[in-house]
């Protein structure tokens, strides 16, 4: 089983980052270990990922490959099929074609601004913790304009109870500014977001 080093990132240490994945649901096939980004894992000599372990920190996996389509964040936990990392019935991916690991602090220092309009115009308010409803804790609307994230990463869903769309939002990624909701990955096509947490190592 081939494995792939993560170089020396962030604060200054090499954080622990391992996955292994596998070409068919439940574990089964053609399996990999790997401890770094894969932009494609075509060039690994399989035809997609359908089922994942996340032994250690917290990865994104694309739909496309080189980090393309819709993103899924990866805790540590078993993913045996596509519905256990979708989290929603309503985006059928079946299969990843590339993944990177998050670089993330721990929950208490996880800090972000969501601003009402585009390039942090607007109502502002500061997030420190998870939000399964951001209009029940007195946002103004179902859309976020731009983000500023402070402080480790998180995930933003497009509906309540963390479901729909997911958007992954790093402080170490664009010096934490998502200016427009069109930066926020590849597949935005809306502004809109209802709910927010912090990504766990």
């Amino acid at each position: 089983m081939q494995k792939t080093t993560m170089t020396q990132q962030g604060m200054g240490f090499a954080p622990f980052w391992k996955v292994t994945v596998w070409e068919q649901e439940y574990f089964q096939g053609k399996c990999q270990e790997f401890t770094a980004e894969c932009c494609n894992i075509q060039d690994c000599g399989f035809d997609n990922i359908r089922s994942i372990r996340v032994e250690s920190g917290a990865w994104v996996g694309f739909e496309h490959h080189d980090f393309q389509g819709q993103q899924f964040v990866l805790e540590r936990g078993e993913y045996p099929r596509w519905d256990g990392w979708s989290g929603s019935l309503s985006y059928h991916v079946e299969r990843l074609m590339s993944f990177r690991p998050i670089y993330c602090a721990s929950h208490h220092s996880s800090r972000m601004m969501i601003f009402e309009k585009e390039n942090f115009m607007g109502r502002s308010v500061e997030l420190c913790d998870d939000y399964p409803s951001l209009q029940a804790m007195g946002w103004c609307n179902n859309e976020v304009g731009s983000m500023h994230v402070q402080c480790g990463a998180w995930v933003c869903y497009q509906y309540p109870g963390y479901r729909g769309y997911q958007y992954i939002m790093e402080c170490e990624r664009h010096s934490g500014d998502y200016q427009h909701w069109k930066n926020w990955g590849s597949h935005s096509q809306t502004p809109q977001i209802q709910s927010i947490r912090r990504i766990q190592h």
